[in-house]
């Protein structure tokens, strides 16, 4: 695989977000082009105009961790983007290889969500996949899941059949549904497309990846536009907004780390503060997630709104 485009476009897409005042630098005259030139990049990182022109170009293979470390500390890089260029360079030359993955959810790792009665939990991989939940996890995610389901009464999305796994850019970006259940939808797109331009910087060799990039360039002109902005970030921590079409708004802390004994996946943990609406929301659903329990077909929502603010009285 060559990759110098993507170098390319990455280094460029940083470079023109700076400006010379944000560097240190005169303004200087007149600019054809946003940002920093090349050659004040060049003087930044203490590397010949020469040189940097050549690394924007894609040649970046064999250099050395200083020189990098320069460039980012040049270009201003966050941590999620100065680890992306490092996949970069290290993806760059290299004979194409196949990354391992863990591609099931081992039975202990079923077991450990399961054992979380309190929280919503799910298992993804670096393409949003979501390979294994718990009781809470699968019904807050309920949604995203009907669109990979065959469901009586329901048509899935075009792009989806009952092999594929549930998948929560496939959602965000091509069911009608997305922005309902993402009320803050254009933050959470942007979040979810950095986080796949992540994924294809660090495992550029991954097909199944691929393949989903090119599914969602082709259909989403909101994933194109994104895309095209070379975005990269880390998903540890914070807070995610969504709307339940059974339950409403629910507003919850996160917790996200990669299980490093099974390479490629994730866990993330959901959380409410007590004494919260969204915390009682959380009791709310594990009674509507009863309901699913009950209803093999997994079909629409038995809570309405009346439903809601009944049990919740109740409670």
């Amino acid at each position: 695989m060559d990759n110098r485009d993507e170098i390319r476009d990455f280094l460029a897409s940083r470079r023109a977000r700076i400006t010379p005042q944000q560097a240190g630098l005169a303004p200087g005259g007149r600019r054809r082009v946003p940002g920093l030139r090349r050659e004040e990049v060049a003087v930044l990182a203490g590397v010949s105009t020469d040189w940097y022109t050549r690394l924007e170009k894609g040649h970046i293979s064999g250099v050395s961790e200083d020189v990098l470390n320069a460039v980012a500390r040049a270009l201003q890089l966050d941590d999620a983007e100065r680890a992306h260029l490092f996949d970069l360079a290290r993806a760059a030359g290299t004979r194409p290889r196949t990354r391992r993955h863990a591609h099931k959810v081992r039975p202990g790792l079923q077991r450990m969500l399961d054992a979380m009665t309190d929280a919503p939990a799910i298992i993804r991989n670096g393409r949003m996949d979501i390979l294994a939940a718990n009781r809470l996890g699968r019904a807050m995610y309920w949604p995203v899941f009907q669109t990979q389901l065959a469901v009586p009464g329901r048509n899935p999305h075009p792009g989806a059949t009952p092999s594929q796994p549930a998948n929560i850019a496939r959602f965000q970006f091509l069911d009608p549904a997305g922005p309902d259940f993402f009320p803050n939808w254009d933050t959470a797109a942007d979040t979810t497309v950095a986080l796949l331009r992540t994924e294809a910087g660090r495992d550029p060799y991954n097909t199944d990846l691929t393949h989903l990039i090119g599914e969602l360039s082709t259909r989403s002109a909101d994933f194109r536009s994104r895309w095209a902005q070379h975005n990269v970030r880390l998903h540890h921590t914070g807070t995610k907004t969504f709307h339940h079409p059974a339950i409403g708004d629910l507003t919850l802390d996160y917790e996200s780390m990669d299980l490093h004994a099974d390479p490629g996946l994730n866990l993330t943990v959901y959380t409410a503060a007590p004494d919260t609406p969204s915390h009682d929301a959380l009791r709310l659903l594990a009674s509507w997630a009863a309901t699913l329990d009950a209803d093999t077909h997994g079909a629409a929502p038995r809570l309405l709104q009346d439903d809601r603010l009944r049990h919740g009285q109740d409670q």
